[in-house]
């Protein structure tokens, strides 16, 4: 089979501008006349008219500019809808009113929002809020007053420690009824013996222990009566000739690491005993019942001093 021109047989040789060639035209191709087809003869037409050809049963097309009808017109019913009330027996159809009438009163069915309510739990809010603030800041009050009531009292000296105090009297100090006692009723040893010559002593009748001052002289305290086991401070009523002394506190057969302080607290001129007179204290730990209060000039003590009372107060105290 050799290649040549069949002709515009077939739809795919179908040349719509063939009349415009000479082999077209050779072929009996014919321009479009009518309103029929054209190119070549037998050839498949496959122009339509806008509008003739259809797929599917669609609608005609709507000319340029004109509003294709609708398959129903606005506002008709539609032939294949009707509301239940237009059947036979149909329900009817009854029409609600708004459950609220635009009205501004407070007092009425269906009136406007409830501002009176809104109001009182505003104030509710705020009450609450002032209310918890006052429980918060009294709660800090609280705990600023617990923590400045707390007394930090413990001591930092050891357990019988002396520190003196300045004063320029002896004056007894008995608290609880703890017991006091004057010179002439101390145990005496060594040197030690009592006077009443220098004035100022407050024990009964102005007595006295001197002769102090040289190793091996004490004064005893067997002290009866204390109620508990603890802390007591133990108070000595002396005087010195214008110059710091010092002497050795024994507790229950234990000496006292803190020597007894017997300083020139009322700065008395050199010599002068009769202004000298003052006092001095003790930290010391006391069992309950009898105990043993010793003091003594003891080697490396200083301790050419008069005393004329011993006291007791309870806890450990300054004064």
């Amino acid at each position: 089979m050799t290649s040549g021109n069949n002709g515009a047989t077939t739809p795919e040789d179908d040349d719509p501008f063939g009349y415009l060639y000479a082999d077209g035209q050779a072929n009996g191709a014919q321009p479009p006349s009518g309103g029929g087809g054209y190119g070549y003869p037998g050839s498949v037409n496959r122009v339509r008219a806008v509008g003739q050809r259809q797929y599917g049963q669609q609608q005609p097309t709507a000319a340029y500019g004109q509003i294709p009808q609708q398959q129903g017109a606005y506002s008709q019913p539609n032939a294949h809808y009707a509301a239940p009330e237009t059947h036979p027996g149909g329900a009817q159809t009854v029409q609600q009113q708004p459950a609220y009438s635009g009205g501004s009163g407070s007092g009425g069915r269906g009136g406007g929002p409830n501002t009176k309510g809104l109001l009182i739990g505003a104030v509710a809010v705020v009450a609450a809020v002032v209310i918890g603030i006052s429980v918060a800041m009294l709660g800090g009050d609280e705990d600023t007053g617990d923590k400045g009531n707390a007394a930090d009292s413990t001591p930092t000296q050891s357990q019988e420690s002396t520190a003196p105090s300045p004063s320029n009297s002896n004056s007894q100090a008995a608290e609880d009824d703890l017991p006091t006692i004057d010179a002439k009723a101390l145990a005496l040893a060594g040197g030690a013996t009592t006077a009443s010559d220098v004035k100022g002593a407050q024990a009964d009748g102005g007595v006295y222990v001197t002769g102090f001052n040289q190793v091996g002289s004490s004064v005893t305290w067997s002290v009866n009566g204390i109620p508990k086991s603890g802390k007591y401070t133990v108070f000595v009523g002396y005087s010195v000739p214008g110059k710091d002394q010092n002497a050795t506190l024994t507790i229950n057969g234990t000496a006292s690491d803190s020597p007894v302080g017997l300083k020139n607290w009322a700065n008395a001129a050199e010599g002068d005993y009769e202004k000298g007179w003052t006092k001095t204290y003790n930290w010391i730990q006391l069992n309950k019942g009898t105990n043993t209060i010793k003091v003594s000039c003891e080697q490396g003590n200083q301790c050419d001093a008069l005393i004329d009372q011993m006291w007791l107060v309870k806890g450990w105290v300054k004064s």
